[in-house]
């Protein structure tokens, strides 16, 4: 059976990552989008189906997606809101009124105009799209009643879903291989197509020509998200909690069991918790909580669960707890490919990555989850509808840390182990005292266009600069007594701050000695204590390292004397 999944139009479903939402009480609007790193971000060329589009017409993009057993077929919407189509046209899924593959893309004149808000593909393939004012299209593949239009009749071109959805507004859906999924602007569900795992939630296994609203324990509950895998479906409601209901062979379903659902049942294993986001596989789901914590289950055939091994799950277990916040996940059921990003920007994937098996999270060098299916995902498609109308916008604090170290706008340089950086003049007068102080009146009649820097190393003065642009610091612990001598030197209080809890995150037993004697050297008293205890606490391992040794006599007497007073020595 050919596979397909369910893509949306939101560049990320995620919680905001500044701020935790608070417990569960917001309203039925999805999850908002991150808004971060757009410029990095988008890449539709990483398709090679849009390598034969040239600049112009790729730059009129604002939303795409990519679909198909081959990941063979393409719809985009450009920046006039047109709506266009080109690849192989299987079971008409071009939606252009023949079945004619094309190599150059069409305007579906019927769809301009149009906001697209949602949009999701089946195996067929079938297509569902919704739009901004809440109406439901429909067309592709239609053996199973798909389409929602009572009959099994291929749909050529692209067809208002009526019947019972003909006073609903429809804002998210969502596409199982032959079934449909929609969400109306009030928490309803509604479901139709093929049903002989009981997928539609109708208590039967008949198939559903026309939209049905999905009720039993969803009756009286505001649905928020909904996401399919090839014969499931899964919904996420106001409160947080998850219902399952479809196949479940293999426990995608995360009830515990393996047994098929005809109606909605509750998943007791996520209790407790807040779901924001969940993401289905070809038969196997995710789901990410409001404090940033992700759970797996179901099929682990690939690894795709990211639990180290290949065993399926039946419920819910926690992977990636000892990693950062993640703020998205990503899967398709296309595909046996997961991904998910963390706080602070980094990417990983795992599952059936090009042929391979990866069993744990793997980090990528990614900037979003979209390219973990770009490169690796076999077919490679979607996750979901790809959003580029923010592409060309970048925040202040984007912009500056884009400029750092470009010759191309720069108008200093410093020499530092006879390397050049690249920096404005303006960003280190407003950031910093020490270059305010340097850049007077006097320093424009020298005109200087270079400063030679020797009492730092160059990994901590570019460090340095890229603070003033970032905020933000990364270096190893050993360089971070460098930068903090530095932050001692021109009174950057803050810089230090962040030398030091540095510092602190990567002591070990090998160098909590030679920490120490860096934090009395530049009188940084919160690190100095740090340090003592930590050497206190392991004291044997560390007076048998080479920097403890090392070390010059005053300060080994100062610390041997306070160590005796704390009780080091005692038997």
């Amino acid at each position: 059976m050919e596979r397909s999944c369910s893509v949306k139009s939101r560049d990320s479903i995620t919680h905001q990552d500044h701020a935790p939402a608070p417990p569960c009480s917001r309203g039925h609007t999805p999850p908002t989008s991150q808004r971060r790193s757009r410029r990095t971000m988008v890449d539709v060329t990483k398709w090679p189906l849009f390598s034969l589009m040239e600049g112009e017409e790729l730059s009129s993009i604002r939303q795409a997606c990519v679909f198909g057993t081959s990941a063979n077929e393409v719809i985009y919407i450009t920046h006039n809101d047109d709506v266009f189509v080109f690849g192989l046209n299987c079971s008409n899924c071009l939606g252009t009124g023949d079945s004619q593959s094309t190599i150059l893309p069409k305007k579906l004149d019927f769809l301009s105009g149009r906001k697209v808000v949602s949009l999701s593909y089946g195996s067929g393939p079938h297509i569902l799209l919704a739009t901004e004012e809440g109406e439901l299209f429909a067309w592709g593949h239609n053996g199973y009643s798909q389409l929602g239009n009572g009959t099994t009749n291929q749909g050529v071109a692209p067809v208002l879903v009526s019947a019972s959805l003909l006073n609903k507004r429809v804002t998210e859906v969502a596409c199982g291989s032959h079934h449909s999924l929609a969400l109306t602007n009030t928490g309803e569900v509604y479901a139709w197509g093929y049903n002989n795992c009981g997928q539609v939630g109708s208590g039967s296994t008949a198939n559903q020509p026309t939209p049905r609203r999905v009720s039993n324990c969803l009756q009286n509950k505001v649905v928020v998200s909904i996401t399919c895998g090839q014969t499931s479906s899964l919904a996420v409601v106001e409160n947080g909690e998850v219902y399952g209901w479809g196949y479940n062979g293999n426990g995608q379903l995360g009830l515990g069991n393996n047994g098929n659902q005809l109606t909605p049942c509750r998943l007791v294993g996520l209790q407790g918790l807040c779901v924001l986001q969940i993401v289905s596989g070809y038969a196997h789901s995710l789901a990410l909580t409001d404090e940033g914590l992700l759970y797996a289950w179901g099929t682990n055939t690939y690894g795709q669960l990211g639990t180290g091994n290949k065993s399926n799950q039946l419920s819910p277990v926690q992977i990636m707890a000892e990693k950062e916040r993640i703020v998205e996940i990503a899967a398709c059921h296309s595909t046996h490919t997961s991904a998910a990003k963390t706080q602070s920007g980094q990417v990983y994937m795992w599952g059936q990555c090009r042929g391979q098996s990866i069993v744990l999270p793997f980090l990528t060098h990614f900037s979003c989850t979209d390219d973990v299916f770009a490169c690796f995902a076999t077919p490679s498609v979607m996750w979901r509808l790809l959003s580029m109308e923010h592409d060309d916008f970048l925040t202040v604090s984007q912009s500056l840390k884009k400029e750092f170290d470009s010759p191309e706008t720069a108008d200093l340089k410093f020499s530092v182990d006879g390397k050049y950086i690249h920096v404005h003049k303006a960003v280190l007068k407003i950031r910093c005292e020490h270059f305010r102080s340097m850049f007077q009146s006097h320093w424009n009649e020298d005109m200087k266009e270079v400063i030679e820097i020797d009492q730092f190393t160059y990994p901590v003065y570019r460090s340095f600069l890229e603070f003033l642009y970032t905020d933000n610091i990364d270096l190893p612990p050993e360089d971070a007594i460098g930068l903090l001598d530095l932050a001692t030197s021109y009174c950057e209080n803050r810089l230090k701050r962040l030398c030091q809890h540095i510092i602190k995150r990567g002591i070990t037993i090998e160098n909590a000695f030679s920490l120490l004697a860096a934090a009395v050297r530049y009188d940084a008293e919160d690190l100095e204590e740090f340090c003592f205890k930590f050497c206190v606490n392991h004291l044997t391992e560390v007076t048998q390292t080479a920097a403890f040794w090392q070390i010059e006599g005053n300060l080994l007497k100062e610390f041997i004397c306070r160590a005796s007073r704390c009780g080091a020595f005692k038997n």
